[in-house]
């Protein structure tokens, strides 16, 4: 990559961020090849809120369109949420979700993000899970990211087919099936 005038680089980091607001400062610094540091600076000269914040303001946005569950009921931050269509969630891996002596993520904090995930798609004031298929694919360490990802494979009178994968980087680690109670309002 040919080097940028400042003007520019700060320019093509906003256009960066408004297509992937997720990126951290490590990965904008890998693509500008720049230090993190520069990153930081064209940052705050652009205003630019930090990779927390940016997630915080996006979660905010998609949980008052959540109805079936209640924002701190969700695990992980929704960045993205199609009621009855799809959604993200972002979970990072902190000390509290992790086993002390081995630094692995405990199996029911990535089911509980992609249960939760699967139950904030639906389009109703009450669902619930009702069967679950989950596949762990690979351990997930502190420090990681796991994105989730759901989709709705079908809808049925009552209830509702989800799938949900979890993804670290491009690697998938998480799979589950979940089946969804839903109230259904429009019977009569």
């Amino acid at each position: 990559m040919a080097k940028r005038s400042k003007k520019e680089r700060q320019d093509l980091l906003l256009d960066t961020l408004k297509k992937n607001p997720f990126m951290t400062d490590e990965e904008l610094s890998e693509l500008f090849q720049v230090s993190v540091q520069t990153i930081r600076l064209d940052r705050l000269e652009k205003a630019i809120p930090e990779l927390r914040e940016r997630i915080k303001t996006v979660a905010e946005q998609n949980y008052d369109e959540v109805r079936s569950l209640l924002a701190h009921e969700v695990i992980g931050e929704i960045i993205d949420l199609q009621l009855d269509q799809s959604a993200i969630s972002i979970l990072d891996i902190r000390s509290e979700h992790v086993f002390t002596r081995n630094q692995i993520a405990r199996g029911h904090h990535l089911f509980a993000q992609a249960n939760s995930l699967a139950v904030a798609i639906i389009n109703d004031e009450l669902a619930l899970t009702a069967s679950a298929e989950i596949r762990f694919l690979r351990a997930v360490k502190l420090g990681e990211r796991v994105v989730a990802k759901a989709k709705v494979e079908e809808k049925a009178e009552d209830r509702t087919k989800v799938q949900v994968e979890s993804y670290i980087g491009e690697e998938l680690v998480f799979s589950g099936r979940f089946i969804v109670f839903r109230s259904d309002h429009q019977r009569t």
